[in-house]
């Protein structure tokens, strides 16, 4: 139940936030995919033994991954329900957004290999 002026509790925006992981999940390939990948960069950092520094940017780099998808399927999903048919401006919103993931996934990947680097050197020299 809603409190006086329409919004939700803050409690009921957790259930929401929730309600919209698991969505994405049921219809989002790339959700399951970006979620696998940072599951292996989580097993990556435990076998490298990454520091405290490495691990915040690793976990930082996952959640913004994540949250990018997230936000690139709202977009898709309101742009498909505002332009059901096809068009240039439509299509440009959703490769805007897209993009955006894209060149996201790539920092998180150099991020990645810097931080993997560092701790695989220091793990070989002991």
């Amino acid at each position: 139940m809603m409190p006086s002026g329409g919004h939700p509790g803050f409690i009921e925006s957790f259930g929401y936030a929730l309600q919209g992981i698991a969505a994405a999940w049921r219809r989002e390939r790339n959700i399951k995919v970006m979620t696998g990948m940072g599951a292996l960069a989580v097993v990556l950092g435990v076998a490298l033994r990454v520091d405290a520094v490495g691990w915040a940017v690793i976990v930082v780099c996952i959640g913004m991954v994540l949250c990018a998808e997230l936000l690139n399927s709202g977009i898709e999903a309101v742009v498909d329900l505002a332009s059901p048919d096809i068009h240039p401006l439509a299509k440009l919103a959703k490769d805007y957004a897209c993009a955006g993931v894209y060149l996201l996934s790539i920092a998180a990947a150099i991020a990645g290999c810097i931080i993997y680097g560092r701790a695989l050197v220091a793990l070989i020299a002991g």
